[in-house]
């Protein structure tokens, strides 16, 4: 099972508390690049893998699409999620990913934002999710980017000749790394770019799109924090095709 971090209140009332929490899609800076890959949602039956507020799943209806199943492993995310949401097309559960089972050929888009680091056993879902979509549905995912994540605790160091650098440890060893992000101890699963890429081919997916995002000029002029994600990717965004 699982970690179930977005549980734990100290985690919880952090994580409420951020820009994309608040604002939904607009406040998150990746939205831009993740909306121009999003095929034409009319009519389809969309999965949203770990949903949690509902904001995609509310944004896939408000383009067209039919049905949404949003699915997300905390009580207290899609407690928040039906709260906000008014929508009989959109059915809320809460699933555990790692352990996940979805009918059969039953959606014709799986979408997924900054879940899938928190997954052990990434071949497996990624094996449900194929089996899930009908043939040549999409797939759009975000997660955080390897390099982010290859430190046990992400942060600049100081080189010898005081320039600032970014510390990378251990990127090639996979595996469960603690972090103290919002709250102490939280767990997530390294893999490489490679791994990641060659877990969906082999399933069968075709990929379409890879993108290491990093901010534009302007978002960079409006929130001068976002600079540093030049200098180290944060977020992977990823495109495939059944």
């Amino acid at each position: 099972m699982a970690q179930n971090v977005y549980d734990r209140q100290e985690f919880f009332e952090g994580y409420s508390q951020l820009g994309r929490s608040v604002h939904g899609l607009a406040g998150a800076a990746e939205w831009p690049a993740i909306r121009a890959l999003l095929p034409d949602l009319s009519g389809n039956r969309v999965v949203d893998l770990g949903c949690g507020f509902g904001w995609f799943s509310r944004h896939a209806r408000e383009a067209g699409a039919a049905q949404v199943l949003g699915l997300d492993l905390s009580e207290k995310m899609i407690a928040r999620a039906k709260a906000d949401t008014s929508d009989p097309a959109i059915d809320y559960r809460i699933a555990d990913l790692d352990q996940l089972p979805l009918p059969e050929e039953s959606f014709d888009f799986a979408y997924s934002s900054l879940a899938f680091h928190y997954i052990e056993d990434f071949g497996r879902l990624v094996a449900t999710i194929h089996r899930a979509l009908v043939p040549g549905a999409h797939f759009v995912f975000t997660v955080e980017h390897p390099i982010y994540m290859a430190s046990l605790n992400p942060g600049w160091r100081i080189g010898d000749h005081g320039e600032r650098t970014w510390a990378v440890d251990h990127y090639s060893a996979e595996g469960p790394r603690s972090t103290d992000w919002l709250a102490k101890g939280v767990i997530k699963h390294h893999r490489t770019i490679s791994t990641t890429l060659n877990t969906l081919i082999a399933t069968g997916f075709a990929i379409r799109h890879v993108q290491e995002w990093r901010p534009t000029e302007e978002q960079i002029v409006e929130t001068p924090a976002l600079a540093e994600e030049v200098d180290r990717p944060m977020i992977l965004i990823v495109k495939v095709q059944k």
